[in-house]
């Protein structure tokens, strides 16, 4: 940790940083254990050079999930994008997970998306990792879907040429035939948005806690699409987020279209490896 931003979380603060011990498992921020002059240990990550906004955004974001009081989410403490620009969180020190830890979870979950939102996106642009998200506001799910998720990120991969022009063309067709292809109406659940294994975590009495979100007002199968995508939740998640409340009837085979969006993000954040991922979800629902 620089002195730089020692100082000036000593100033935010108002008390003395003693130490700082670096944390792994981060891809994007540096990451800290920060032990306080009062005797208090927080989470700080910072960047040397982040995209504007981007610890402001995940600030806000944190707060939007907590205001369900559905599952838990680390507290802010305090926040800062001007240089040097930090997120500091009350530290999680997990403990092991409760035998009800996946019902917790997948009820906690179905509540969560249940407290709903305004509107599909939100009243402010965030990030999804360090590429910018857009979030405009409408009503219209498979308009924001095509128009704020899936075309920004096919274009920026166009332009990289990490996606041929087979694969442009699919997904104009995917295009076409979207309305017809997202599901039942329903009104906008509260998502996480970047719901991945890595940004579950375990708190001190072994019950779920949220990190990192990417939070927007979206259809509740994308967050349980990306969860079953990489993996590290189990089947009794699913199947107690079922019992608070049931999917409407072909979600599972919705689920590689919810699955396109985080794809192509990792397609434009990892590189091309994740290309023929994107080409057998874009088979499996146009």
């Amino acid at each position: 940790m620089t002195p730089e931003l020692r100082d000036a979380l000593g100033r935010e603060l108002g008390t003395q940083v003693l130490g700082a011990r670096r944390l792994g498992g981060g891809d994007i921020n540096d990451a800290f254990e920060v032990s306080l002059e009062d005797g208090t240990r927080i989470f700080v990550k910072t960047h040397p050079d982040p995209p504007g906004g981007m610890f402001e955004a995940e600030a806000r974001g944190l707060r939007w999930l907590d205001e369900t009081k559905a599952i838990r989410t680390p507290r802010v403490i305090a926040v800062s994008d001007e240089r040097p620009s930090y997120l500091a969180l009350e530290l999680l020190k997990p403990a092991r997970r409760q035998r009800a830890f996946d019902e917790a979870l997948g009820h906690s979950l179905a509540a969560l998306h249940a407290f709903g939102s305004p509107s599909f996106g939100l009243d402010h642009d965030n990030f999804i990792g360090r590429l910018a998200q857009t979030n405009a506001p409408t009503d219209d799910w498979a308009s924001f879907y095509w128009l704020s998720r899936v075309e920004p990120q096919l274009r920026l991969a166009t332009d990289r040429g990490l996606i041929d022009r087979e694969t442009t063309s699919r997904f104009d067709s995917l295009r076409r035939v979207l309305p017809e292809r997202v599901g039942p109406a329903e009104p906008p659940s509260r998502l996480h948005g970047d719901l991945w294994g890595g940004n579950l975590h375990v708190d001190e009495e072994g019950q779920p806690c949220l990190i990192d979100p990417a939070v927007y007002g979206g259809h509740r199968e994308i967050d349980l699409g990306m969860m079953r995508l990489f993996g590290g939740f189990g089947e009794r998640v699913f199947a107690a987020y079922e019992e608070s409340w049931p999917l409407a009837p072909g979600a599972g085979d919705r689920v590689p279209l919810y699955q396109l969006y985080p794809l192509m993000v990792h397609v434009n954040l990892f590189g091309g490896s994740y290309v023929d991922s994107v080409k057998r979800a874009l088979s499996s629902c146009i």
